[in-house]
This record gives C-alpha cells, sequence and structure tokens, in this order.
C-alpha cells in the first residue's frame, strides 16, 4: 500500500511540474505575442535618432509606434536615462509611468546632464489593448554649451584678413575690393594611441567648410560642412563618431578648408553676387579619445599644428573652384608624410559655436551622361545628364604633368552648344591641374552649381594626353528625410510633382535657397509660401528651426526681419525694397506657426516669440494709418512687362494683408503661450488693420479690392480681412474673373498659394484643376513642354531667368492636400487628429498619397475602377475619412452607424489606427 501511494504522489508531482511548465510556456508566448502586437518604430531625441550633439542639457523625447492592432492608443509610457560610464552606467531620469497619451516632445525631467557626455536611455509604452512595447537602448551626445566646453581648443588659420578688407554685409552695389587674393590652408597634426581605444568623438568647425581627414582618408560622407550661418553672430560645428578611422599606434589628422559663404574672394574673371567678407578660412577642433582603462585624452586645435598653402587654389560659391596638384603632393595627409617644413598655424579669434542639428548636405543620387556631343564654337565636348539639378561634376581622368582640365556647368545651352551661364552666374568652372602623369578620380569639394549640362575643355601640355575616362553629375541636397510620396493616373500632374520636387531638392541645402547657382540666398518668403509642400515630402523640422535661428540672428535692433536670412548682403536696389518686404520677414511669425502645428512642437513658439513680437511692433512704425505699401508684391505675377515687381496688384493689399495675418496668428500664439496682454493688444492692432485695409481698398459697387487681381481678391479671403457678409459676393467676384479670363493663372510668388488655399476651401478644385492641367499658356505644363525638369523662375519659362527655382512651386500642395485629400484638422498638432477628403474623385481615376506624420505613416489610395479605397492610420492617431455619400463596408464589415456622420453630398467616417479596406 505504501509503495503505491509513493507513486501517485510522485505522479501527481510530475503532473502538477508538467501544468506549471506549460503555464509558463503559455505564459511566454502570449507574452511575446502581446509585444509584438506593439513595437517601435523609432526613438528620437530633440527630432533625431541617436543624435550626436544636442544642444541643450534638458532634451525632448519623442517615438513612433507601429501595431498588428487597430484602434490602438498610447495610455502610459517610461522613461529611463542612464549616463554611459565606464565600467558601469547610472541611472540619471526616470520618469516612472505617466498616464498619458504624449509621445512627442516629453521634456526631460531628471539629473542636469553634462556637456560632452553620452546617454542612453529607452522608453517603455502600454496601449489600450493591455500591450507593453519596450524600445532598444538608443544614445545621444550633450554637445559642448558653453565656450569653457572647448577646453583649450583654438581657432588656427594660415593668415588674417586685413581688417578693412572685413565687411559682415555689404551693400550689394559695393565695388570691386581689388585684386589681393590669399591662398587657402590646409592642416596637418599627427598623434599616438597605445591603448585600447573604447570611443573616440571629434567636435569641429572650418569657416566656411572643411573637409576632415584622419589618416588620409573622409572621415565622414557629407558635403560642405558645417552649414551656413550669420557668422559674426555665431557658426555651426559638427560632431563626429571617428572611433572606426583611428588605428594603434600613429594617426594623422589632415583638414582642407574652403571660403563658403564665410569669405567670397574678389578675383577678377570669375563670378561674384556679393562681396561678403567676415575673415579667412580658419578651424576649430576638439578630439575626445576614451580608452578602456577610464582615462581620456584631448587632442585640440592651436599653434602646434602645422599649416600649408592648400592644392586648392581657388573655391568660391559663386565663382567655382579650381586645383592643382603641383602644390601638394596627393599623399600628404597620411601618417608618413614629412611635414617639417610647413610653418606653424596661427592662433585667431572665432565667433561662438553652437552644434548643427539639421541634416547635412550629401551626395543624394548620381546622373550618367544620356547623350554627349561637340560644340561648333569651339571643339568642346558637352554632356547632357537630362536632369537640371543642384550638384558638382565628378571625373575619372588620365593625363600628364601639367594638363588641365576645365568644366562649365549650365541649365541651358547657347545657340552654339556651349554652355549658357547667362542667367545664372558667369563665368563658373572647375578646373584640374594635373600633379603628375596618370589616372586620377576629381570633384569640387566646397562650392556647388545648379545644372544639366556640362562643357569639357581639354588643355593638355600636348597634343591629345588628356582623356576623359568618366563623367558623372552628383545631385547634392540636404539628406532631410523623405516621409512623403504622391502619384495619380494623370501624367501631366505626375510630371508637374516632379517638377516641383527637384526645385525642392536643388533648393534645400542648409538653408533653403532661391536658386542653386546665380544667388544661393535664404529668400524668406518661400519658407511660409512653399513650407507646407516641403513639408509633405521631407522631414524638415530641424531645418525649419535653423531658419527660425537664423532669421533671429539677422533681424536689425530696429526690429526688421531682412528678405534674407542669413543675411550676407543688403540689396540696395530700390531702397529698402529688396531688404524690407513684409510678405518677406513675415515668415518670422508665419513659419513658426505652421511648424508649431505640423509637428507639435512648442518651442517653435518660445524660441521665437521675442523676435515675432519685435517685428510686430517694427511693422507698426511703418504702417501709415495702418497699411503697409513697402516692398516687392506679389512678385514675378503675370503681368504685361517682364516679370518683377508686382505689376497687377494694387501696392499695399499683399503687405497689408500679411501684416493682419501676422496679427490674427499672434493673437492665437500669445494666447497659447498665456501671454493674456499681448494677445489683447495684438487682437486690438487687429481690428485696426482689418478697418484700415477694407477703408482703404474694399470697392462696395463691384465686390472688389484693389485692382481686383487674383492676387489682391483671393489674400483677403484667405486671411480674413473681408467682413463676413460680403465673402460670398467677393468671392464669386474672384471665380468669376478667374472664368473670364480661361482660367490662366496671374497671381506671383506671393498670391498663387492664397489663390489655391482660397479656391479649396471654397470647394472649387476644378477651377485649380482647371487652370494648371494645360500647357499651351504660361504655367506648369507650359514650362514643361518647353523641355523644363525642374521649375523655373517665370510661369513662362523664360530662358533669361533662373531655370531652377524654389519659388513658385504651390500646387504641390494641392495635390497632397486636394487630389490626395491628406490635412490636419484645425484643433490638431503633430496630425494626432487628421482628415482625408479627396477631391476631383470624377476627374482622376486613382491617386496614391503618402506622408510619414509625426505619429508614423499614413497612407491612402483610391482606384475607381476597383471602387475601393485603402487607409493606413498611424498608432496613437486618428482620421476623419470623408467620402461620397453611400454605405461602405470597412475590412468586409458593414460601418458602425455611431462611426459615420452622415452630411450633404458626403458622409465622414470616423477610424482609429490601424489598415483598412473600404469598399462602396
Amino acid at each position: 500500500m505504501g509503495k503505491i501511494q509513493k507513486n501517485d504522489k510522485g505522479a501527481k508531482m510530475r503532473r502538477y511540474l508538467q501544468g506549471i511548465l506549460l503555464m509558463l510556456m503559455l505564459f511566454t508566448m502570449g507574452l511575446k505575442s502581446t509585444l509584438a502586437q506593439l513595437s517601435f518604430d523609432n526613438v528620437r531625441v530633440n527630432g533625431r535618432e541617436n543624435p550626436l550633439g544636442i544642444n541643450t542639457d534638458r532634451p525632448q523625447f519623442s517615438w513612433r509606434l507601429k501595431s498588428t492592432q487597430n484602434n490602438v492608443l498610447q495610455t502610459a509610457f517610461r522613461i529611463r536615462v542612464e549616463a554611459i560610464g565606464h565600467p558601469k552606467s547610472q541611472l540619471v531620469w526616470d520618469s516612472g509611468w505617466q498616464m498619458r497619451d504624449q509621445s512627442l516632445f516629453v521634456n526631460y525631467a531628471g539629473k542636469v546632464l553634462e556637456a560632452g557626455h553620452y546617454y542612453q536611455y529607452s522608453v517603455q509604452v502600454k496601449d489600450n489593448k493591455g500591450n507593453l512595447a519596450q524600445s532598444k537602448k538608443a544614445v545621444f551626445l550633450v554637445g559642448l554649451l558653453q565656450p569653457k566646453d572647448w577646453g583649450t581648443s583654438q581657432w588656427i588659420t594660415k593668415e588674417l584678413l586685413p581688417e578693412a578688407m572685413v565687411n559682415p554685409l555689404p551693400l550689394s552695389s559695393s565695388k570691386f575690393r581689388g585684386d589681393k587674393t590669399f591662398d587657402l590652408p590646409v592642416f596637418r597634426k599627427t598623434f599616438t594611441i597605445s591603448k585600447k581605444l573604447i570611443r573616440s568623438t571629434a567636435y569641429i568647425s572650418g569657416l566656411g567648410h572643411y573637409e576632415l581627414l584622419l589618416n588620409g582618408k573622409k572621415a565622414e560622407d557629407a558635403f560642405l560642412q558645417p552649414g551656413w550661418s550669420k557668422y559674426d553672430k555665431e557658426a555651426l560645428y559638427v560632431v563626429l563618431d571617428v572611433t572606426k578611422q583611428l588605428q594603434r599606434g600613429q594617426n594623422s589628422i589632415g583638414i582642407l578648408l574652403g571660403n563658403g559663404f564665410y569669405y567670397i574672394p574678389p578675383v577678377k574673371g570669375r563670378y561674384q553676387k556679393h562681396k561678403v567678407a567676415f575673415g579667412l578660412p580658419k578651424v576649430k577642433m576638439k578630439l575626445v579619445n576614451h580608452y578602456s582603462d577610464g582615462s581620456e585624452e584631448v587632442i585640440v586645435t592651436d599653434k602646434s599644428w602645422k599649416v600649408h598653402r592648400s592644392p586648392i587654389t581657388f573655391s568660391s560659391m559663386y565663382g567655382g573652384e579650381d586645383y592643382d596638384g603641383h602644390v601638394l603632393p596627393s599623399n600628404w595627409p597620411d601618417v608618413a608624410f614629412d611635414d617639417r617644413n610647413w610653418q606653424a598655424a596661427l592662433e585667431v579669434d572665432g565667433p561662438p559655436l553652437v552644434a548643427q542639428e539639421a541634416d547635412p548636405v550629401r551626395v543624394m543620387q548620381e546622373f550618367l551622361p544620356i547623350r554627349s556631343f561637340t560644340s561648333p564654337k569651339n571643339g568642346n565636348t558637352v554632356y547632357d545628364f537630362g536632369q537640371n539639378a543642384s550638384g558638382i561634376v565628378a571625373v575619372t581622368l588620365e593625363g600628364k604633368q601639367g594638363d588641365t582640365v576645365r568644366i562649365y556647368p549650365a541649365e541651358l545651352l547657347t545657340v552654339d552648344s556651349t554652355a549658357n551661364q547667362k542667367a545664372t552666374g558667369s563665368p563658373y568652372y572647375y578646373q584640374y591641374v594635373f600633379e603628375k602623369d596618370g589616372l586620377i578620380d576629381w570633384q569640387p569639394r566646397f562650392t556647388y552649381y545648379g545644372f544639366r549640362f556640362a562643357e569639357v575643355a581639354l588643355r593638355p601640355q600636348t597634343k591629345g594626353a588628356i582623356q576623359l575616362k568618366a563623367i558623372k553629375a552628383l545631385h547634392t541636397r540636404n539628406a532631410a528625410e523623405t516621409v512623403g510620396s504622391f502619384h495619380s493616373s494623370d501624367s501631366l500632374f505626375n510630371q508637374i510633382h516632379q517638377l516641383i520636387k527637384w526645385a525642392i531638392n536643388s533648393n534645400m541645402v542648409s538653408v533653403f535657397t532661391d536658386c542653386p547657382h546665380r544667388e544661393k540666398l535664404g529668400w524668406l518668403e518661400q519658407l511660409h509660401l512653399m513650407g507646407p509642400s516641403v513639408q509633405y515630402n521631407y522631414d524638415v523640422e530641424r531645418l525649419f528651426a535653423k531658419s527660425l535661428r537664423d532669421m533671429r540672428l539677422s533681424q536689425t535692433p530696429a526690429g526688421l526681419v531682412p528678405e534674407i536670412a542669413p543675411e550676407y548682403v543688403q540689396f540696395d536696389w530700390g531702397g529698402d525694397m529688396f531688404r524690407d518686404s513684409p510678405e518677406w520677414g513675415s515668415s518670422s511669425i508665419i513659419l513658426a506657426w505652421y511648424a508649431y502645428r505640423w509637428y507639435g512642437n512648442k518651442t517653435f513658439l518660445t524660441d521665437n516669440y521675442a523676435m515675432m513680437c519685435k517685428y510686430i511692433d517694427y511693422l507698426g512704425t511703418k504702417a501709415k494709418d495702418h497699411v503697409l505699401t513697402q516692398g516687392l508684391g506679389d512678385w514675378y505675377d503675370l503681368g504685361p512687362e517682364r516679370p518683377g515687381v508686382s505689376q497687377l496688384t494694387t501696392p499695399g493689399i499683399t503687405a497689408t494683408a500679411i501684416y493682419y495675418y501676422d496679427l490674427k496668428l499672434m493673437v492665437d500664439i500669445a494666447t497659447l503661450l498665456g501671454k493674456k496682454e499681448d494677445a489683447v493688444k495684438f487682437s486690438t492692432l487687429q481690428e485696426a488693420v482689418f478697418n484700415a485695409f477694407n477703408q482703404q481698398f474694399y470697392h462696395p459697387q463691384e465686390y472688389s479690392y484693389g485692382s481686383g487681381s487674383q492676387t489682391a481678391l483671393a489674400m483677403p479671403l484667405y486671411v480674413g480681412l473681408v467682413p463676413e457678409e460680403l465673402q460670398q459676393p467677393v468671392f464669386e467676384k474672384l471665380t468669376t474673373a478667374v472664368c473670364q479670363n480661361d482660367t490662366a493663372l496671374t497671381a506671383g510668388d506671393i498670391g498663387h498659394r492664397y489663390l489655391l488655399r482660397t479656391l479649396q476651401q471654397h470647394n472649387r478644385d476644378e477651377l485649380i484643376y482647371a487652370m494648371h492641367h494645360r500647357d499651351d499658356r504660361p504655367g506648369y505644363g507650359y514650362q514643361l513642354r518647353k523641355g523644363a525638369t525642374a521649375l523655373t523662375e517665370s510661369w513662362a519659362g523664360l530662358p533669361n531667368v533662373s531655370n531652377n527655382h524654389f519659388m513658385l512651386g504651390h500646387l504641390m500642395e494641392w495635390f497632397h492636400t486636394g487630389l490626395g485629400g491628406i490635412e490636419q484638422e484645425a484643433e490638431s498638432t503633430g496630425f494626432k487628429h487628421f482628415r482625408i477628403a479627396p477631391k476631383m474623385l470624377d476627374v482622376l481615376k486613382n491617386c496614391e498619397v503618402s506622408f510619414k506624420s509625426p505619429y508614423g505613416k499614413i497612407y491612402f489610395s483610391r482606384n475607381q475602377a476597383q471602387g475601393n479605397y485603402q487607409l493606413e492610420v498611424p498608432v496613437n492617431s486618428r482620421c476623419t475619412l470623408v467620402l461620397p455619400k453611400g454605405t461602405y463596408l470597412v475590412n468586409g464589415k458593414a460601418i458602425d452607424v455611431r462611426s459615420v456622420n452622415v452630411k450633404e453630398g458626403h458622409v465622414e467616417l470616423q477610424l482609429g489606427s490601424g489598415k483598412y479596406t473600404i469598399t462602396k
């Protein structure tokens, strides 16, 4: 009996243990399944993944989530931050579980973070489905926040620019500065690593631009580093992890410098748009090595570094670049190179430094020639790359010592099939002189141009000695992430979208420029007018933050925000016309508001509020009876004369309308920031401007404003200057005027976006379609018909102006918001709640748009032939989908009537996160 009992107990124990094991297995499987249903798309600090060099010790954390389930909302989060140390890390902040749905710009609230220190962090979230997700550990590095954080590092140079030649803000009319030239410098430093290296971090700024070589090889793939800034106020520095580029034993540092916008060399025979001169090129660097034994070694720029004349004998943002291999042997940056005959570097003063947080410029695409031919005028070979784009030319050449190659890039060709630079800045070229016989690969380092063609002139020492083995165009632009796309069944609209996108690509550097050749300047009106178009395609949060910083640094003591930022030249043609246009300077307010709403980051407002208030006060001093009349007006509208200053719109309408819009936004901004007295002040002034505008410009007998142009009617309607009871008759006046002009567009740089937005808001998308879906009159289709591959400066695609220009691309916004239908709801920020209301369903058979919002990917497509719609809504956000009136199935199921609003002519479906197929 006892034996049997013993066996029974053993069997029971085994079954019990097996049950426990099975439960553990099921729990583990369930846990894994739960975790898999909610996951992280990415985690970011101050808008960047694993950023090196943030400009604050109080960072902000954001993340995007993914889920295999629908209707998922975050319910809680937890953030942990640790200081990375050796041998172990130390916790500096644990937020604890916060019962909030916030996943954008969560403020750090832990111990004070130290400059120049690495930190790792992780995020946990819970959702409304009971899921838990854990992010992978990510890293960020706090930048050098104060001058003392640079230690003993000094700015170094080869020579100083004479004080009489320093001119940080020249007049455009200033005369040539003379023939004196200065050598560009290269620097060297060697050092020894005798321990096991854990991490090496380089902090570097080279003005105007640098190229860093470690042991003879480039340390990064970026171009034109660092970005441009207002150098008399500050400069940018770059942070690099260079651990893998260093080796045990001897190491070498080599640095080349280019002039950039720090100094425009006054060389006759090369194009110069202006004569800005902050000083001669200089560099500052701090290299910090961390070793396995816990020790640290710091290498800094000082007079112990060696300097020599650069083989780059000429470098200019406006004139091109020359390289002479005779100046230095190509192995000069190598460890073993003998630099005993080089001179000691000169220590000098320099501007304060802040870390570059926007993406760098990179080579983003390569083009091989689609054809080549010989010019009958001079016998040079011309290469056609098929696309007008910003960038440089890269060549593989074989030649003999002293042979010279010269390359002229151009947008267009002359009648003699040579490079035509007449409208884009001439002469501009690249030149290479062979150091010795042999094969070389070469490309310019510190300049770029806008071009489709390259004319190559071979100048051998002996006839036939040079062979061009290969040539390609390297398209360079800011490396901001692509976040959007558009494609439809309409081939013309697809081509127009690409036309505009190439102009955006070509003018997105560290500054949004007007053109990639003649000026390369940051004209400000395009930021608020083209901003939404850009944002539907690229993540430019940090680049817009830099643009606003450039405005703050360029604002005058009187409060003027000039038309260009950074301001490198003061155009004095026509008085202040090219410096003081409210439609340009108001980017300081409008862009900040647009960016805040788009990304949900309140620092766009708090960082710039003082600038905004100062600018509003400035405009008040310029207004006469609350009306502004200065500036360029509706620049490049389509009138009877050569395009330029507004021809069709009464002076004062656009400036005063923008002034009113500024005040309207400032009421909202001040209220949001708790500035009650300011809000009252702005509201009172807004009312005064409203009354003055209507008194001066409104014609009651005609229901019209000013000249009655498209711009004169659309802008007051959009910004709210038309009294409510007059809005319908004024709008009818606008549409009548458009139709009577055979739907031809006339609005220019300022008015065109407001025309489109006004028509769209009043559900007259068919007029937008009619105005732009043609190629037989000036407009987008007309430019394509004339062979343009990037948006041109004029509606008519004139050959005597820029053929790669940023400012008139407003139709792109309508492609995404009208045809694609994606827009943010009025009460939302960061696209937490968005609306998809596609238009022209009876005209376009198919349309597909995508956009990675701050919360994640938004996708919508419609296929009329199949009769269905595809929709994707990011986790932690929601969508109002607007479709024609009817009965729909969502993912094969009837819609819950509680989620549907039926309105005249359409239905509104309320949908949470997830993927949906909607059929009628």
